[in-house]
């Protein structure tokens, strides 16, 4: 894609979508984004505020007028309504992208999947998922194919559990840590032995952009898995967070215990967040591993920020840690 190309983020307050926002911008594209209250948005990192609603397909419909991609990165807060928010949300964009002539890029996860794809998970297994939210995806990338068919270009990118400096709605932030809190203790949803994959949210934006930089070999309808940090053990991650605690301040009292599940058990309930979160259980009772042999062949070489680093930077945004002198400046090997 050449610079100045202008791409609309649905999302562009969330993790991903804030995440591929700076990085077009930095990138030189013109970066619009769609929000339900686009006054009360701060003008930074060159975006554009559309006034608009995800659920209104007029509305996405004018604020995709000229652009070049539409990045699918809307997503109910909370996981409130998810099933009846989030497929209407990809059909807006579907029509959106078929009248403005865009490429829709969707940041995807292993959801789809069932225990017959794992442990190591290819872009074509079969996507035989048995969760909600699961379902759902697999649907949401059914409708992307379906539209493939008729013109409607789309590229997927799936990716183990997000965690960055601005992402508040995954893991790392409502089970490992507690943001705007000092670390003190360490919640591990996981268990010794059992892996896990991580995607550090810079690095996938970095992934999709230089995927779109070579549009013109793309397929239509594009799938492609990042590895991200594979935490081969099930500790590397909560070892981590530790150690960049106490780098900063080494008097600290850190400590590393299971996640109650127990107690996420009890509760869930009556709070949705948690109930989502328990049905996804099962990712943490087993390995599964996404396989990016399909993107070094594309890339050659996957984006990737050092686990201590991007760590780092994400206790540092979610307001969990306090840097004395070290610069926070994210580097991303290309």
């Amino acid at each position: 894609m050449k610079t100045q190309a202008t791409a609309l983020i649905l999302g562009a307050t969330g993790g991903i979508g804030g995440a591929m926002a700076q990085r077009l911008h930095r990138g030189g594209w013109t970066v619009t984004a769609l929000h339900r209250n686009a006054g009360q948005q701060v003008a930074s990192d060159g975006i554009r505020w559309i006034q608009g609603d995800a659920m209104n397909a007029a509305d996405v419909a004018h604020a995709a007028r000229g652009a070049a991609v539409i990045v699918h990165a809307v997503n109910p807060p909370g996981y409130r309504n998810w099933a009846q928010l989030v497929l209407p949300m990809l059909d807006n964009s579907i029509a959106a992208a078929r009248a403005a002539g865009s490429r829709i890029v969707l940041p995807g996860t292993v959801y789809n999947y069932g225990t017959d794809a794992f442990p190591v998970v290819h872009e074509d297994s079969p996507q035989n998922a048995f969760t909600r939210k699961g379902a759902i995806r697999v649907e949401m990338e059914r409708r992307l194919a379906t539209a493939s068919t008729t013109g409607v270009r789309s590229l997927i990118v799936r990716a183990g559990d997000y965690f960055g400096p601005n992402a508040a709605n995954n893991w790392f932030s409502q089970a490992l840590v507690k943001p705007g809190q000092p670390v003190t203790t360490i919640n591990n949803p996981g268990k010794f032995g059992i892996a896990h994959q991580w995607a550090y949210l810079p690095d996938v934006a970095e992934t999709m952009c230089q995927l779109l930089a070579r549009e013109a070999t793309l397929d239509d309808f594009a799938r492609f898995h990042l590895q991200g940090h594979w935490d081969h053990d099930g500790t590397q991650m909560v070892n981590a967070i530790r150690r960049v605690v106490l780098e900063e301040n080494p008097t600290a009292t850190v400590r590393i215990k299971s996640l109650p599940w127990w107690a996420m058990m009890a509760i869930a309930p009556f709070v949705p967040t948690l109930r989502e979160m328990r049905e996804m259980r099962y990712l943490w009772k087993t390995p599964v591993r996404l396989d990016n042999a399909r993107l070094l062949k594309v890339l050659a070489e996957e984006p990737h920020t050092g686990l201590d680093e991007a760590v780092r930077t994400t206790l540092i945004g979610l307001g969990c840690l306090v840097p004395r002198t070290r610069s926070t400046a994210i580097e991303t090997v290309a």
